[in-house]
């Protein structure tokens, strides 16, 4: 009995530290896309945390092609998100959000959003792409709405539905007419919005605010 608690006390305090991390990267994200150029010491008095832990987490957030850095003046560095560090503070931000109540609030208005642009472009027929939480409050979302959801598009799914919708495994799946797509997908975003638009054209493809795949990424290379 005494081993089994240890091993789930060892589990619940793994899986905090990993939430304490996630949180630091999140605020280190947000902080860095409002100002790059903040020094270190003005971070970490923003982030509450040591100087040194700041440093830390800036180099692995490059190593992991998170930001982009560059010479500033006055012997400084100014930091960019790249795309993929928009995709990680949007995925970290969801995650973050979605033990609340806070997520399905903001969901549900970013949704209300974008089936008002898709019906201001006379889309009615919608398909989702990426089985998540996003995508549950997108359906329900969709029936004030008055917009159809016809399908959700999920790689390797184990199951064929999704909240009463059918599940497919790739848009070439897709058998049917449909108006438009919505990124519902958490983990890769950016890289099934781009997709999405090479295939059928930014203009039939929508996204929920909170996924950040609206920001300028003019930002991510130096300048």
């Amino acid at each position: 009995m005494a081993a089994r608690y240890h091993k789930d006390g060892l589990v619940r305090s793994l899986q905090s530290d990993q939430g304490d991390e996630d949180r630091i990267v999140l605020n280190l994200l947000n902080s860095v896309e409002s100002d790059g150029s903040q020094s270190q010491r003005h971070l970490a008095a923003e982030l509450g945390i040591a100087l040194g832990l700041v440093n830390a987490y800036l180099k692995r957030c490059v190593r992991k092609g998170l930001l982009k850095v560059s010479q500033a003046p006055a012997r400084r560095y100014a930091y960019y998100l790249t795309p993929n560090g928009f995709t990680e503070k949007s995925r970290l931000t969801v995650e973050y959000l979605s033990s609340s109540f806070a997520f399905f609030r903001q969901a549900k208005a970013d949704f209300a959003k974008v089936f008002e642009t898709a019906k201001n472009r006379n889309f009615q027929n919608i398909i989702l792409c990426g089985k998540s939480d996003l995508a549950e409050v997108a359906i329900l979302s969709a029936v004030e709405s008055g917009i159809s959801i016809l399908a959700v598009i999920e790689e390797k799914s184990e199951s064929s539905s999704f909240v009463g919708k059918r599940v497919i495994s790739s848009s070439d799946e897709v058998d049917f007419p449909f108006d438009a797509l919505v990124i519902t997908d958490v983990r890769n975003a950016r890289e099934t919005y781009d997709v999405a638009v090479k295939l059928y054209g930014s203009h039939r493809v929508l996204a929920p605010q909170l996924l950040g795949l609206n920001k300028p990424t003019t930002r991510d290379v130096a300048r």
